[in-house]
């Protein structure tokens, strides 16, 4: 070995909390870096006479912590080499918020220094006895930078460290707001367990970035809770709900269901959700949304009582293939608009089969159109398919020669009484052609369908109230009258 770095803590600030051990290597140490100068344990350092360099100086020279610690790790390899024996002293414990001894631990060897990790106070420590909590009851610590509120869980104690100012607590406080109410009261670490500058604060969480005084000692804790408000905004204890619904003590009903009883069920919401779409509803979309959500659930738990999967391989599956195909947003391609975005996630649905096997040579162009899609969305589907392999009309015009020559043969199939089944069959082929001229001036069908739906339904609905206005029914009324107020309503 070339070198040796000694790596100790130096307590959460008060020289008190020093372990004897540290203090004696640093004594005793010819070559003494510290993180940081901005610790409260410095001015015993220099009372003391031991000299010492910091790093203080490559925070200013780059833009991002993660370049910040290379570069100190990159340092301290580079000062071993050149001095043989050097200490390397951080805040709090070597291991709790380090990233730049969690790098040392996995360079020093390749690089042929010896690397030894001392202890230290946290100030975790300090934060258990100056807040009071036991995480026995559960706990978890989060750093600040980057936090997520998928990380989040109500029923664990949480302390989020190196909160270093008010723009990193408002980052914070943003985030805790995507599960916890507003006024949920937080609490705040300035220096626990330093003598004269200690500080807890308990504010309401939307005040977090209000409170003075952050800075490189500074925390947040936000207390555990059983709260079922902050429970029921998780995705665990949405499984945590249908799992009981379905245990032996849960819901007679629900257990009683099949993926087969409840099938009409998800496609009944699926058109629920699309509803609030076309009505531009938000309040209204969110409950269907989660209607349809249950019914995922529901089967998944269903297969989970199985042991074929569960809800989270559904979603592990769910992540990999959008990872997959989409190689311009996770991979090394390039997608400068819709086109070629979509150009790349069919391809890579095509290497998805290769993958798994499928034989290309036997697969048909129209395979991948659910059996049960709509009629009239089946058909677009499986026409947009045909086109791409060349099937297809040259224009519109040739579309509109073969809607008239389907509508002839439908009043043909009419005029001459073929039995119903031909003219359902001439019917069929009239809307297939149909379908073909809203693909080629690119309307979905389904949509337009849809759109003339509720035209109908709003100049029916003003026939009915001009009825009652009038004190009429449908049997006092006739064609003519009807047709007047459909075209008032047409003007409206």
């Amino acid at each position: 070995m070339s070198g040796m770095i000694t790596v100790i803590g130096l307590g959460s600030g008060d020289p008190d909390q020093l372990t004897l051990g540290s203090w004696k290597k640093l004594q005793a140490a010819k070559f003494v870096v510290v993180r940081t100068e901005h610790h409260p344990m410095m001015s015993m350092l220099r009372e003391e006479g031991i000299a010492f360099t910091s790093f203080d100086h490559i925070y200013e020279q780059h833009d991002s912590f993660p370049e910040v610690y290379r570069a100190i790790t990159e340092q301290l390899l580079q000062l071993a080499a050149e001095h043989g024996d050097i200490v390397y002293a951080v805040p709090g414990h070597p291991m709790v918020a380090e990233s730049a001894v969690q790098q040392l631990r996995e360079r020093c060897g390749e690089a042929g220094i010896s690397l030894h990790i001392a202890g230290g106070e946290s100030f975790l420590d300090q934060a258990f006895t100056r807040l009071g909590f036991d995480p026995i009851e559960g706990f978890q610590l989060l750093d600040s930078s980057g936090i997520q509120s998928s990380w989040l869980q109500p029923q664990l104690h949480t302390v989020i460290g190196q909160v270093y100012d008010a723009y990193t607590a408002s980052d914070v406080k943003l985030t805790l707001m995507e599960l916890y109410p507003d006024d949920y009261e937080v609490v705040v670490g300035h220096a626990l367990g330093v003598t004269g500058e200690e500080q807890i604060v308990r504010v309401p969480l939307y005040e977090l970035d209000r409170v003075e005084g952050y800075g490189n000692l500074s925390l947040i804790w936000i207390p555990r809770s059983d709260d079922d408000t902050l429970r029921n905004r998780t995705f665990a204890r949405l499984h945590e709900i249908v799992g009981i619904l379905r245990s032996p003590e849960g819901c007679p009903w629900d257990r009683e269901q099949t993926h087969q009883s409840i099938r009409k069920n998800l496609i009944e919401e699926t058109y629920e959700v699309i509803e609030t779409i076309d009505e531009d509803d938000p309040m209204h979309m969110q409950e269907e949304l989660g209607d349809m959500m249950l019914q995922i659930m529901l089967h998944s738990q269903m297969e989970e009582e199985l042991a074929t999967f569960t809800v989270y391989d559904v979603i592990q599956t769910l992540n990999e293939k959008l990872l997959f195909r989409h190689p311009h947003v996770f991979g090394d391609q390039s997608a400068g608009d819709a086109d070629e975005a979509l150009k790349n996630w069919e391809q890579m649905k095509a290497e998805e089969k290769r993958l798994k096997g499928l034989d290309e040579s036997v697969a048909s162009v129209l395979d991948g159109v659910p059996r049960d899609l709509p009629a009239l969305m089946k058909a677009y589907k499986i026409q947009k398919k045909a086109a791409k392999v060349g099937f297809d009309w040259e224009d519109l015009n040739g579309v509109y020669s073969k809607i008239e020559e389907e509508f002839m043969e439908l009043k043909q199939a009419v005029a001459q009484g073929e039995p119903v089944e031909d003219q359902v069959g001439e019917l069929g082929d009239l809307l297939f052609a149909v379908v073909n001229a809203a693909r080629f001036i690119h309307a979905d069908p389904e949509e337009a369908l849809a759109i003339t739906n509720r035209k109908f339904v709003s100049r029916f609905h003003y026939i009915e109230e001009q009825l009652r206005i009038n004190g009429k029914s449908f049997d006092q009324t006739d064609l003519l009258e009807m047709e007047q107020w459909w075209q008032d309503a047409k003007l409206r």
